[in-house]
Order: C-alpha cells, then structure tokens, then sequence
C-alpha cells in the first residue's frame, strides 16, 4: 500500500498526462507558485512595496515551502524517474541533475542565513538562482520544448555559423589592432580591444567607445560591418528556419494521426508458435496490418524481409482503425470432446466463406491460425461469423 501511495504522488508530481485530474491540477498549481515568487521578487525593489513588505515576506516563505516540499517528494520518489538505478543512486542521480539543482538552488538560499548568520549577503545574491526556477515550466507545456527541440536539431549548423564569427572576429581584430594601434594606442591597446570592436561591429551595436580613425581603418570598418549583417543573420536563418520544420512537423504528425487513425497491437512469439524462425516476408499478416517494429529482448529491431523470427520476439503490429465507432460481434466457441471440428485443419473445415477464425487459445496461449492450423479439442475459437453457431457465445469489440 505504501508503495502505491508512493508511485501515485510521483505521478501527480510528474508532468500530468491527459485525464490524470490531479497531476494537470499540480502543475497549474506550481506554475502559479512559481510565478507568485517571481512577482514578489521584483516587487520588493520597488520604493512603494515597503508598505507591503510584511506581506510580501509571508507570500515568499510560503512559496519557498512548497518549493522545498516538492523539492523533497522528487528526491523521495526518485526511483521511479530512474527505474534501472537503485534507490540510493536514483535519488543521488536526481540531485545532481539538471532540475535537481535548480529545485534546490530555489529555495536554500533563503534558508542559509538561519544556519550561516554571517554570508547573509553573499546569500541574497544566490535568490537571482530561482529565475531559472522558470525552466521547470518548460516540462509542463510542449509549447516550450519547442526551442530546445529546434536547439537541438540544429547544433551541428549552429556550431558551425558560430566557429565562422569567432573567426571573423579574430581576424577583424588583427587586423583593426595592427591599422589603428600606433595611431590611437590608449583605445587599441591590444588585440582584445579589437576583439571588443570586432564584436560591437560585427553584432551591429556600434557603442563608439573604440572605433577607426585611419582611412584603412575605416574601410575595413565599413566591410566588417558588412560581413556582420550577413554572418549574424546566418544562425538567425538556421533557428527560424528549424522553428518552422518543427512546428510544420508537429502540425504533420497531427493530421496524418487524425486521418489514417492508426492503432497497434502486440504479440509475444514462444516456441511452439506456428510464425517461429519464418521470416518477415513469409508472415501470413491480412491486409492493411503492418509489422512495426519487433523488440527482441532490449534491442528493438526494424523488420526488413529478411529478418527471421525468433522465440521470445515481442512483434508490434499497426493497422487502420474505423472510420466510424462501429462495434463487431464476434462468437466464442468451446471444441468439446467429439467436436465434429476436433481433429481438422481449419481449411478443411465445412464453414461459410461468411465466417473468419480470428484466433485460437490453446491452453492459455493465443495463436494467430492459418489454414493448416488443426484445431484440437479444448480450443477456444474466436470467430467473425454472421450465422449462428450452436454452443457459441457472443461478444461485442
């Protein structure tokens, strides 16, 4: 009992799936905790919040509170965010993570002074930490993870456009530094003062602290300028343009599932079971079901034709759902003892064309049958047939 009442606070706490009442309630929840603190944080430099400052300081205890408390269910209920680790280590794993350190970095700073009377100042710095309390909203809404997805996506071109500008900066500083050095040494001091303008040039903020005076100077002034406009507006292009391929991503993977409505199933492949060491190419699979994917063990194995079957395999099948929310009767049929079908294989069997055998449990296992299945007796038959079939039971999908 205890452990279901520990694995049900771990998921109120974790981003709250779709139904979970109380999980979506806890994120709205710490959300608007999240941003009460923040307001109150701002608020006190103001001159007019003096008058509220008791106010303020109880607003802020009890936000820090719950963010200690939530602090200490995460880190209690560790084991289930990393179900491969210990429990000691899962909850050593957490907080050394990423939210692991801004959860607590969001609350301890205020609670320092009462233990360390003398760093109170040094303390108050570390408050600024709980800004990036605001990453924790990140988890809750998808909307957010878009930017890290797109981040993400496109390191390798964003890399790439930043080694081009620290070049370009590298180069315009020589360059600068050796153009204005000796006439203007107290601006162009050294090559990091031409570091400085390269930046403000390239980055078109043009301060005027330091800028050339020489001719030559200038004109390489006017055609780093230049340059700037074109190399900083490369990893704007790349962000924006990864911004549209997830968004028109996302809005893809939304209309191809509301058209073709796909649902999967699983089978689990023992032995004794009849698509055993046959290869993908040879399965019998109706039409319009699809093997997706088959998961051997950890190993999760894309199903070309030429992979072979193995016992143990987990096959994963997708098909097309209805259109429409139609329900299906299908009929149960007991083989007893002497059963006219006992005995015969399921293509030899005097039935309607009318009528499918969907699958057959054979002493608790389930087989996928085929026409050269021989039904046995204590078979369970499952069957879509429009005719009765006597002894059978009826059941609605």
């Amino acid at each position: 009992m205890k452990a279901i009442k520990k694995r049900r606070i771990f998921e109120i706490i974790q981003v709250g799936k779709d139904h979970d009442v109380a999980s979506i309630t806890f994120d709205f929840f710490i959300a608007f905790v999240i941003f009460l603190n923040l307001f109150v944080t701002l608020f006190e430099t103001f001159d007019q919040a003096r008058r509220y400052m008791p106010i303020l300081k109880t607003i802020e205890l009890i936000t820090l509170i719950i963010f200690a408390v939530e602090y200490v269910l995460r880190v209690w209920t560790a084991e289930y965010l990393y179900p491969k680790k210990s429990a000691a280590r899962a909850k050593i794993s957490f907080i050394f993570s990423f939210y692991g350190i801004i959860d607590l970095m969001s609350f301890l700073p205020y609670f320092l002074p009462i233990f360390f009377p003398a760093g109170v100042v040094t303390f108050r710095m570390f408050r600024v930490v709980r800004i990036f309390r605001l990453f924790r909203i990140n988890t809750y809404y998808d909307a957010f993870n878009v930017i890290t997805n797109v981040l993400r996506d496109k390191r390798d071109q964003i890399f790439s456009s930043v080694c081009i500008l620290f070049i370009l900066i590298i180069a315009s500083s020589l360059f600068m530094y050796s153009l204005e050095h000796e006439v203007q040494p107290d601006k162009f001091q050294n090559a990091f003062s031409g570091v400085w303008w390269a930046v403000s040039t390239l980055l078109t903020v043009g301060y005027g602290d330091i800028y050339p005076v020489t001719n030559a100077g200038q004109i390489v002034g006017i055609i780093i300028a230049f340059l700037g406009v074109g190399t900083v507006a490369i990893p704007t292009g790349i962000i924006s343009a990864g911004f549209v391929e997830q968004y028109t991503k996302l809005k893809s993977m939304a209309d191809y599932s509301e058209e073709m409505n796909i649902r999967f199933f699983s089978l689990k492949v023992d032995e004794e079971h009849p698509w055993s060491h046959m290869l993908v190419e040879d399965l019998p699979l109706p039409p319009g079901i699809i093997l997706a994917v088959i998961s051997r063990g950890r190993k999760t194995i894309v199903p070309k034709g030429d992979v072979e079957i193995e016992p143990g395999d987990r096959l994963v099948f997708g098909a097309e759902g209805y259109k429409e929310e139609v329900g299906i009767t299908l009929k149960e049929l007991l083989l007893r003892e002497g059963h006219p079908w006992a005995g015969k294989a399921i293509r030899d069997l005097d039935i309607s064309r009318q009528t499918l055998i969907v699958m057959v449990r054979r002493n608790g296992k389930i087989i996928i049958p085929n026409g050269s299945l021989v039904l046995e007796a204590r078979d369970e038959v499952i069957m879509y047939t429009k005719r009765d079939v006597r002894d059978s039971i009826s059941f609605d999908v």
